[in-house]
């Protein structure tokens, strides 16, 4: 049995789950989310706690047992709580601008970039170098967060680029002179 799988989730206050026909339906103070999950895991709600429970043994329906119920947890902490993505603009003359739902990035390039916000998505811009997202879905807030830092992915020997607030990049040494 998956050890995460097992686990119920509780429902907090001013949360509503619904369940049909293998569509899960969360709705919360934040937003509202949904999810139609595989065939080979089945959800439940039952005094004030979703169980996630797999219909088979085997080894498919035991990876699907786990995700289903983190996509499904992931789903209630979204509603609830929000998730939130910070990123860092690392180099001289790199900057953002936001403008309603795009941003506008001047990474060193000869042009700058526009990148339009995905729906669900809100950002934050603080002194042109520090980037917020928020959002309640995990995944479409990861997904911004990565398709922003591989626009100027961080360089190995200046450290210049985007790059996530807690990330650490190592750098090179790079090339010695010849003497």
């Amino acid at each position: 049995m998956s050890r995460i799988g097992k686990k119920p989730i509780v429902i907090p206050k001013g949360v509503q789950v619904a369940v049909e026909n293998g569509h899960v339906e969360v709705q919360g103070p934040k937003g509202k989310l949904g999810l139609t999950v595989h065939t080979l895991c089945s959800v439940q709600v039952a005094d004030g706690q979703i169980v996630v429970s797999r219909t088979g043994d085997h080894r498919t329906a035991k990876a699907l047992h786990g995700l289903t119920r983190a996509l499904v947890a992931n789903m209630v902490r979204g509603v609830t709580e929000g998730f939130e993505k910070k990123l860092e603009i690392q180099g001289i003359g790199y900057r953002v601008q936001l403008a309603g739902r795009t941003l506008t990035f001047n990474l060193g390039y000869s042009h700058p970039i526009v990148f339009p916000l995905p729906e669900g998505v809100q950002a934050e811009v603080d002194k042109q170098t520090l980037i917020t997202l928020r959002g309640v879905d995990k995944y479409m807030v990861g997904q911004a967060a990565a398709q922003i830092r591989a626009l100027r992915p961080p360089d190995s020997y200046k450290g210049k680029g985007v790059r996530y607030a807690d990330e650490v990049v190592r750098k090179k040494a790079g090339k010695t002179g010849a003497k």
